[in-house]
């Protein structure tokens, strides 16, 4: 079976046959017959290796890179205060109310910068009305999203979080922070009606900000608050990419700050 070895002891080899082959030379020059050297089925063999390791090089070299996440982030401090980001929508499911007001605000706290996009003002909403600033300017369907919630106030709701695989404002996947509640829960949205899928207890102040963050991949759906997993489920309820934004539910009015999505996303 021919030997197989690596480009450097290849090289070693015939550089070996060369030092023999110039040794020869002498007796050549003084009329004496010399051997004729052949190669062996051996250098052969280490020819064809060191050719191999080669292209080996050659074709990792120019076929191989790094598989990068690709990332947007809305911090919101471009926005005009007052105004709404370009492409966004602001929609009800089940609409009640005047339909609540949403807008980028000064907000000092805020995580990054000094602006926010919040909903000031819930005109009137109540029950099962679920108020939506979204956008389909970038589509989501596996890798990660994240937002930072800061409550305001609410009497019947406070909180709120993150939508994704958005298909209009009837139907989407929502993970919300409830402080009233002390809950943290996932819940699909179809044709308007919303299904809890998981929930967890949490304890978290509802005067600063907390970190709501979903894992999504194919029917795997992960959500974290704060850096701490707390739930993991399966479901296939939107399978296909959607749309992003946030979401609060009544009259809970709530401040968004960085949202970002990782991953998986289309422009």
């Amino acid at each position: 079976m021919p030997v197989r070895l690596n480009k450097e002891q290849a090289m070693s080899s015939r550089i070996l046959a060369g030092i023999a082959l110039f040794s020869l030379l002498p007796y050549a020059a003084c009329g004496q017959s010399a051997a004729r050297v052949e190669p062996s089925e051996e250098m052969a063999s280490l020819d064809e290796a060191a050719a191999d390791e080669e292209v080996n090089s050659e074709v990792t070299g120019s076929t191989a890179s790094p598989i990068q996440a690709q990332t947007e982030t809305w911090s919101f401090d471009d926005i005009t205060v007052g105004a709404i980001p370009e492409r966004w929508r602001i929609e009800q499911t089940n609409p009640r109310g005047e339909g609540a007001q949403w807008s980028v605000v000064q907000e000092t706290s805020a995580p990054s910068g000094e602006q926010a996009l919040a909903l000031k003002d819930p005109r009137g909403a109540r029950g099962s009305a679920y108020n939506l600033a979204w956008t389909d300017a970038a589509s989501f369907q596996n890798g990660r999203i994240e937002v930072k919630v800061k409550a305001g106030t609410g009497r019947e709701d406070q909180g709120g979080g993150p939508i994704w695989r958005v298909q209009d404002k009837d139907n989407y996947y929502i993970a919300r922070w409830n402080p009233l509640e002390d809950n943290f829960r996932l819940y699909s949205v179809r044709s308007g009606d919303r299904r809890q899928l998981a929930s967890a207890n949490v304890n978290v102040p509802a005067a600063t900000w907390q970190t709501i963050a979903i894992e999504h991949q194919g029917d795997r759906i992960t959500g974290f608050l704060n850096g701490r997993k707390m739930f993991e489920v399966e479901d296939n309820t939107f399978a296909e990419a959607g749309g992003i934004g946030v979401w609060t539910k009544a009259d809970a009015a709530t401040s968004f700050d960085d949202l970002t999505i990782a991953a998986g996303v289309a422009q």
